[in-house]
């Protein structure tokens, strides 16, 4: 059990999230049990990337599989070595490809929350930026050489990629805008390289480029965000998107047509080394990627790329394919969360825990009584209700866990269907905590 104290905001943050069904920002490492072999994979990527590698993985599960607390963890083990992480969830309004906007949201969206271990919470392309100019600055003076040509040096390998030049100017108007202290210069890079531009003609009045980030080339600007955070001095960049059920729900089959083909780009540059320092986790359920009508598998092309080994099956497993199956929790792993949640309450101290190891026996029996095995495989609801019994008994100290067992109200965590949860987006939240216990 670790018995390292836990700071008074990873534990409120903590149980905040927990009691309102959504996975915390903070403190992972406190809650996550078992899967060490998927989170082993994605270290080993996320190694690759940091090496000048490419990666692409598909994390799929059923609703309550836990893929999105899985991505989660793996977003802090990338922050933590030295990697630039952006994620963002794909809507109705945000795909990966599109042509009235909904692309360049999602890349948006993404830049938004771009990560560093600095800046966990997002909002780091300027602070990435102000890196580059800064090193640059040092390294010039170092040499005795000219800032600008050592800028001109660095942003070289970015006009390799399509766009890039104008990608590289932008970087460039930046460095000039810090030289002079004109922010709104600087202002105006940052703008361009959010995809805030909407026309052409005030990004050229502005920073002197012909090309703003839209629909049609957001895949290669993010092989540009790539390029630049290695510039910068990061491992790499490491891209996720969640709820990819959005696109098997498209009802024109054009659309899905088009946004499997841009996966299909991403696939085969990873696959194939066409790419470096970069990669990409797409979480979905299973008929996002194996329906053979309008999922991922409905792409020959993808169907042949992304096919599971045949010889993983009867308990055998095989992390090294593209495609990574999330499977539910057990109950021994629940037992482990609640008492690690347990354990966060009491601030990572034993001597201070609410309710003893017979509180969370009963608690899962109760649970099992009530709604039968889906309160450990879907346990959204499950660890919401013991998070609330908690907070009330660490409230109210007269009370007895014993008293409050049957006024607990817990239901099955399952929508009606898949497709309304994922529509929604608030579908696999809490419904699995397991990685490392």
């Amino acid at each position: 059990m670790n018995k390292k104290p836990i700071k008074p905001r990873e534990r409120d943050t903590i149980i905040q999230a927990l009691s309102a069904g959504v996975v915390p920002r903070l403190g992972l490492p406190h809650i996550q049990v078992g899967r060490a072999g998927e989170i082993g994979a994605l270290v080993r990527d996320i190694d690759r990337i940091a090496d000048g590698g490419a990666a692409v993985r598909f994390v799929i599960g059923d609703y309550g599989a836990g893929k999105t607390f899985f991505a989660g963890v793996v977003r802090l083990i990338a922050l933590e070595k030295r990697c630039v992480t952006m994620h963002a969830d794909l809507s109705p309004n945000r795909r990966i490809h599109a042509s009235a906007g909904q692309a360049r949201a999602l890349y948006a969206e993404a830049v938004n929350n771009m990560a560093t271990r600095n800046k966990p919470e997002g909002g780091a392309l300027q602070s990435i930026a102000e890196r580059l100019v800064m090193d640059a600055v040092k390294e010039a003076g170092e040499k005795g050489v000219a800032v600008e040509g050592l800028i001109d040096q660095k942003l070289e390998a970015i006009t390799q990629f399509s766009g890039g030049y104008d990608f590289a100017t932008v970087l460039k108007a930046y460095w000039r805008g810090s030289e002079e202290a004109n922010d709104a210069l600087k202002e105006c890079a940052i703008r361009w390289l959010r995809a805030e531009y909407s026309t052409k003609t005030d990004a050229k009045k502005d920073l002197g480029v012909r090309s703003i980030i839209d629909d049609e080339n957001v895949y290669e600007s993010l092989k540009c965000l790539g390029c630049l955070v290695r510039i910068a001095g990061y491992s790499g960049l490491l891209v996720m998107f969640d709820e990819m059920a959005h696109i098997y729900k498209l009802q024109n089959s054009q659309s899905r047509k088009q946004n499997y083909e841009q996966l299909l780009d991403i696939v085969n540059d990873s696959l194939q080394g066409m790419t470096s320092g970069i990669g990409f986790i797409m979480c979905g359920t299973p008929d996002f990627l194996l329906d053979t009508r309008r999922g991922v598998f409905s792409y020959e092309a993808l169907q042949s790329r992304l096919a599971e080994n045949s010889f993983a099956s009867g308990g055998l497993v095989d992390f090294s394919g593209p495609v990574i199956r999330l499977q539910s929790l057990t109950p021994e792993d629940l037992f482990v969360l609640l008492t690690n949640i347990r354990l966060v309450f009491a601030s990572g101290d034993p001597t201070k825990f609410l309710v003893p190891d017979e509180a969370l026996t009963a608690f899962m029996e109760y649970c099992n009584r009530k709604i039968g095995e889906s309160y450990f495989r879907t346990p959204r609801s499950t660890v919401k209700a013991f998070v609330q019994m908690l907070a009330v008994l660490e409230q109210n100290l007269g009370v007895k866990w014993q008293e409050l067992l049957d006024r607990i109200p817990i239901a099955p965590d399952a929508p009606d269907d898949t497709a309304s949860s994922e529509e929604s987006g608030d579908g696999d939240e809490l419904t699995s905590l397991r990685l490392n216990s």
